[in-house]
């Protein structure tokens, strides 16, 4: 059995590539959007990748899937679990297969059966491997998509909180606790391969490392160690970041079917032949903070990218990138990977002039005297977890994610001054108030750590 994972740092997310060595025959797990690195990777091994799966209809990015299917008539097998609103409504247009509990399936000599474990979503299935091609007769691991992470469970509450499906959160955390009763029975030798690692907001505090075994997570994950129903319920629901605006469209467009990616090149162009696209100027914050276009905002190409994209950006309307050359693909592939695919056109940073806008940066000591001033207005765009563990006094919150929606409350007659836990966010929070008109936005270097290491004032509600 061949056995390769694949992680995208963007998304924090992990794809599989599983090869029989003895057919040449391939598929892939919960495959992301671009699949070139599977391409790559089969055509370098020896393999034919004939068949594509996945363990749930994905919130937080795209589906490689319709594109294995489409170009490569790889089959599809998904699940056929939960209620009319959790089926895939466009696989009748490819070769597939529908699971539930139970169902099992072959690629070559490897063997696959299906455990119906909702509790993240009401469709959830997980993948246990036997390698009969190697003379097995009991599985080796199992593929947990969102249910089971490292040290970590998917969260129940998205498809309240992001889908708007009222009144799912504490049913699906039952089933979580319920889904989690069914491993008890499994080996514990089990390997356990999950869709997410640290970063991803499908859960709360994923670990880390890649890949567990299922006696390992018995033992010291939480969410083995409560035994009580009511008790799990509550501390799954406690604490759950807010998930990103996006979540919702991705589950929308991987039940209805991803776009077939485009394959033109995107053409360089000038700020003004922008329209009314909205300009996302992808240059690290402190490059923009001492000089930019106005009206632009920027989200720095770096790890969190895709995160504040899908926050920020709408599928309503068209994009320009001020971007260097030699990123412009990987940028607008990691776009793609959310179904950000309306970027219009590039200007290279190069090419920037003329009266350009800055924002100052100041320190925490100045700060704090600035906001003794009635002039002043701090916003904090920390998530909400951040802000009850201990915030600036006279700070006002505002996660960054819903900053847009919140333009309204800000005055428009005093200076700003944004802060977040180091400064990150917070720069990305500068342009876009700037963008929007408020001219006079100071961005605490540092943040909340800058703040809290001088020993000035904290408060906690």
């Amino acid at each position: 059995m061949y056995f390769r994972s694949f992680f995208d740092d963007q998304l924090a997310h992990m794809s599989y590539l599983i090869g029989c060595q003895r057919t040449g025959q391939a598929l892939v797990i919960d495959p992301a959007r671009n699949i070139e690195p599977y391409l790559e990777t089969a055509k370098k091994e020896g393999f034919q990748i004939t068949a594509a799966t996945e363990t749930h209809i994905h919130a937080d990015y795209l589906s490689g899937a319709r594109e294995l299917a489409h170009h490569f008539g790889a089959k599809l097998y998904v699940s056929d679990e939960g209620d009319k609103d959790w089926k895939y409504a466009y696989v009748e247009h490819y070769d597939h297969e529908l699971l539930t509990e139970g169902s099992t399936f072959s690629i070559g000599n490897i063997h696959f059966e299906v455990l119906h474990t909702p509790g993240h979503t009401p469709e959830s299935i997980s993948f246990l491997l036997t390698d009969k091609g190697g003379g097995a007769n009991e599985p080796m691991g199992i593929f947990t998509g969102d249910f089971l992470f490292v040290g970590d469970v998917g969260r129940p509450d998205l498809l309240e909180k992001a889908a708007g499906v009222t009144g799912t959160s504490e049913s699906g955390a039952k089933q979580m606790f319920a889904s989690l009763r069914k491993l008890e029975k499994l080996s514990e030798f089990l390997q356990v391969w999950p869709a997410h690692g640290a970063g991803s907001a499908c859960g709360k505090s994923l670990g880390a490392v890649p890949m567990s075994t299922l006696g390992y997570e018995k033992k010291f994950n939480w969410a083995f160690q409560i035994k009580e129903e009511e008790q799990f319920v509550e501390e799954l629901l406690a604490g759950q970041p807010e998930p990103p605006k996006y979540f919702a469209m991705m589950k929308k467009l991987n039940k209805e079917g991803p776009a077939l990616l485009r394959k033109e090149k995107t053409a360089k162009i000038s700020l003004s032949e922008a329209g009314n696209a909205v300009v996302v100027d992808t240059r690290p914050a402190d490059e923009f903070a001492a000089g930019h276009e106005a009206g632009t905002i920027n989200i720095p190409y770096n790890g969190s990218f895709t995160n504040w994209a899908g926050w920020l950006l709408s599928y309503e309307r068209d994009i320009v990138l001020i971007a260097n050359p030699e990123q412009l693909a990987d940028i607008e592939k990691s776009l793609q990977s959310i179904g950000l695919d309306q970027v219009t056109g590039y200007v290279d940073p190069k090419e920037l002039g003329g009266s350009m806008e800055r924002y100052e940066e100041i320190h925490a000591d100045k700060a704090k005297r600035l906001m003794e001033d009635d002039q002043y207005y701090a916003i904090d765009v920390r998530n909400q977890s951040e802000w009850d563990s201990g915030h600036i006094p006279g700070a006002h919150h505002i996660m960054l994610g819903i900053l847009p929606d919140r333009l309204e409350s800000i005055p428009k007659d005093k200076n700003i001054i944004v802060h977040c836990q180091s400064g990150a966010r917070s720069a990305i929070g500068a342009s876009l108030l700037q963008s929007k008109g408020f001219k006079n936005v100071l961005n605490l270097e540092g943040g909340f750590d800058a703040w809290e290491k001088e020993g000035l004032p904290v408060k906690k509600d």
